[in-house]
């Protein structure tokens, strides 16, 4: 079972389905990032050489969201992100992460909020430093905030999608509320839904690609599949590969959360 594993994790076509990414195109997905930019870059690096040992394709990539907090280099995940972007065709979906972060600078409950779930390490990884951080009052922490995130980041992070459809899939940050059209769908519950959605029934005929829910190992069934596989704290980055019928998956695997910081 180990060496299947391993077989699948190293980009080779696992499994085919009756679920088709359009003739033509190849779609990458990514789990959530948390601030964890090495692995980032090590992603990077796994799809720009998997996609280029592939027939030539129209490449998409998308990024699941939760790109900030809780890992140490916020910042420099969003910089690459931009970066990458300038150069391929990415696609980035705001998670809940994402929605603290850019409601932290007018709200008070949800800069705490932010704060308890990892915020202050987006702070931190920018030119913040711990005692400074430690000694701000929440007002001066907001102020400190504005002066301290770019315009540029803020602007990055409003423009982030809520939902991409791509041929029979649907790509969401956290998941779909059953039974609800994909047009009527709220954006709280594709940023931020969990329990209803994946223990729900999978009645529908498409295909959901998530993250938002830490897991041991991705999860790959016919009609969902979750990619986040906890790696601010685990070390190990998620994504999955689409064409055709086709999938499989790509994991980069760093330190875990202990060793890194």
């Amino acid at each position: 079972m180990l060496k299947k594993l391993r077989s699948f994790l190293e980009g080779r076509p696992a499994i085919e389905v009756s679920t088709r990414i359009p003739d033509g195109q190849r779609v990458y997905a990514i789990g959530d990032i948390h601030g964890r930019c090495d692995l980032l870059c090590g992603m990077i690096a796994r799809i720009e050489a998997d996609d280029a040992a592939r027939a030539p394709a129209e490449t998409t990539v998308i990024l699941l969201g939760d790109l900030v907090d809780r890992g140490p280099e916020s910042a420099g995940v969003i910089a690459t992100a931009r970066e990458w972007a300038q150069r391929r065709h990415v696609r980035l979906l705001a998670g809940n992460h994402e929605e603290m972060f850019l409601g932290s600078f007018d709200h008070d409950e949800t800069l705490r909020h932010f704060l308890r779930h990892g915020g202050r390490e987006t702070l931190l990884s920018y030119p913040l430093s711990v005692e400074d951080y430690n000694r701000a009052t929440l007002e001066e922490l907001r102020e400190m905030m504005h002066q301290l995130v770019p315009a540029e980041d803020i602007a990055f992070l409003r423009a982030l999608e809520d939902r991409i459809q791509i041929g029979d899939y649907v790509f969401v940050h956290a998941g779909v509320r059953p039974g609800v059209p994909l047009e009527e769908q709220k954006i709280s519950d594709l940023r931020w839904i969990r329990g209803e959605f994946i223990e729900g029934p999978e009645t529908r005929d498409f295909v959901v690609v998530h993250g938002h829910t830490i897991l041991d190992t991705p999860h790959v069934s016919p009609l969902r599949i979750s990619l986040d596989t906890g790696a601010f704290a685990s070390g190990q980055l998620t994504a999955i590969g689409l064409e055709g019928s086709a999938r499989w998956l790509i994991s980069v695997q760093g330190e875990p959360a202990a060793a890194a910081a």
